[in-house]
């Protein structure tokens, strides 16, 4: 559809009047529509009058509608910030590309899957956007990420991803309030990547507005994060941010590095912004504690590693919360670490 606004300029003398395709001729009596540029549009009375033609729409394009998505515009969401994988990731028109390391041929690749799902996420009366996220880091595998944009002034913020699997199938995204549904096919534990995806799976995820970040809930869940039913050993936990009683907040300065992963047999796996560390873990009710843990020894400028080893030094119990959250509290009830 075109949409027009008519204002008066003055008199124009000697304008030929020519056909306009691709909209319908202006509904006024008296009027006959001109020839335009880009920065030339408009029309003339045959009492005299010249009045310029403004079209309301984004671009000028002969009026026809193109079917183009407007997230493809500079602050839309095809064009923010995310970070997938440990990899801090900014795409263009929907798309990055960037080498897989000095000197290589092979291509670290993050496009979006379809088109973005809108709604309002974090309940500011703006529209925000859910899309997936395909990320081929040059091997054998292929990983697909939900991830949320969400408008502010002027612009997209993109969050860290929550991992859908590798080499599925999606099918469909949606948004209810905060809630994030991607449904996907893929395969049972123990399948082999050779044979297609074929079983139907579902990833639920909410956006929490206090941390900015998408919360994972665990597939089987029934609605949002049962506290009850949420094990240490259910998934990667990722670094959010840690609250002190004095109100002081410390937040990573790269979302999505720092991890913690549990095992059932009690051994305990750390990543952060430069060392891994290895480890274990005793776990009585709800008190923890870590024990025998070993590093590597890279040095990084401007890690907080070391910051975040202290903190964990000095956890002793933890408990979960219905957003799907795993809080670590720091003796002598001076903070907690906050995980998603």
């Amino acid at each position: 559809m075109c949409a027009w606004a008519i204002r008066e300029i003055g008199v124009t003398k000697g304008l030929q009047p020519v056909k306009l395709k691709g909209c319908p001729v202006f509904p006024t009596e008296g009027y006959d529509i001109m020839e335009f540029s880009a920065d030339n549009l408009a029309w003339t009375s045959r009492r005299g009058f010249s009045c310029g033609l403004m079209l309301l729409i984004a671009a000028l394009q002969g009026c026809a509608n193109t079917g183009v998505d407007e997230s493809r515009g500079n602050d839309g969401p095809l064009n923010a910030t995310y970070t997938v994988g440990g990899r801090t990731v900014t795409l263009v028109n929907g798309r990055a590309e960037v080498p897989a390391g000095p000197g290589a041929s092979t291509k670290i690749t993050t496009e979006i899957w379809g088109k973005p799902e809108r709604s309002d996420l974090d309940g500011d009366g703006r529209e925000d956007a859910a899309l997936i996220l395909v990320h081929d880091s040059g091997g054998s595998g292929t990983f697909y990420y939900v991830v949320a944009a969400i408008r502010g002034d002027g612009a997209y913020r993109g969050t860290a991803g929550v991992f859908l699997g590798d080499r599925i199938q999606p099918r469909t995204i949606g948004i209810v309030d905060n809630r994030i549904t991607v449904e996907f096919l893929g395969r049972d534990p123990g399948d082999a990547f050779a044979e297609p995806p074929s079983v139907l799976m579902e990833q639920l995820a909410i956006y929490d507005p206090d941390t900015r970040q998408l919360a994972q809930v665990a597939r089987d869940f029934e609605g949002e994060a049962d506290p009850a039913r949420m094990t240490l050993q259910m998934k990667t936990w990722y670094w959010v941010k840690t609250v002190y009683n004095d109100d002081t907040v410390h937040t990573p300065v790269k979302p999505d590095v720092f991890s913690l992963t549990f095992t059932q047999d009690g051994r305990l796996m750390v990543t952060t912004d430069c060392n891994t560390m290895r480890g274990s873990y005793r776990v009585d009710e709800h008190r923890i504690q870590f024990e025998q843990m070993l590093s590597t020894r890279m040095f990084c400028e401007g890690s907080q590693e070391q910051q975040f080893s202290k903190m964990l030094e000095g956890v002793n119990s933890y408990f979960f919360t219905n957003r799907g959250q795993l809080v670590l509290e720091i003796k002598y009830d001076s903070g907690s670490m906050i995980f998603r």
